[in-house]
């Protein structure tokens, strides 16, 4: 018998001062049985970083359950993708073909101690040639302190303000520290 995914329910309030939106949010998301409380977080502080970009609404994909949906996307009226938005360290392969099915892609990369930066380093001179392609590495100290939010009913504060990201429900308040690798910061 196959596992089923666990439901989370999360209220999330966006303040995107930086941009200008001010938003709230009711997200059902579905953690698939392989997934980690940190992947999960991961895509919901994804959720509040574009939604303020977004044109239309962005919807949560299968994510692990399929290569052929990201973490989260938006899709314009007709079905065509306007942004793809994937989470963690995929092949790099599976971003290629996202860059060709998308306007624009985006990956929020995380994983515990140098994971990232030895991903990063294997895939870097691939990824460069991807001109629609976004990179950023979400700290690994972060994401732990974002997956110990983790609760089946969620309530959330997201504030960005001066390129700095504050998470926060009722208990925590985490500064979530994200570098950004490419296109390149200089």
């Amino acid at each position: 018998m196959a596992l089923k995914s666990t439901i989370f329910r999360a209220a999330l309030n966006v303040s995107d001062i930086d941009r200008g939106y001010y938003a709230d949010h009711v997200l059902t998301v579905a953690r698939h049985p392989s997934e980690t409380n940190e992947r999960m977080m991961t895509r919901v502080l994804a959720f509040a970083l574009y939604s303020g970009q977004a044109q239309e609404p962005l919807e949560f994909g299968k994510g692990l359950s399929s290569d052929d949906e990201p973490a989260l996307w938006e899709r314009d009226l007709t079905g065509r993708i306007t942004q793809w938005i994937e989470v963690g360290l995929p092949d790099e392969k599976l971003l290629r073909r996202a860059c060709g099915r998308s306007d624009v892609v985006t990956l929020l990369a995380y994983g515990g101690g140098r994971t990232v930066d030895m991903w990063w380093q294997a895939n870097r001179d691939a990824l460069q040639r991807q001109e629609k392609l976004t990179v950023r590495a979400v700290s690994s100290t972060s994401s732990k302190l974002l997956a110990a939010m983790a609760d089946r009913a969620l309530d959330l504060q997201c504030m960005i303000q001066d390129g700095e990201v504050w998470f926060s429900d009722a208990n925590e308040r985490v500064q979530v520290e994200i570098a950004q690798l490419m296109p390149s910061a200089d």
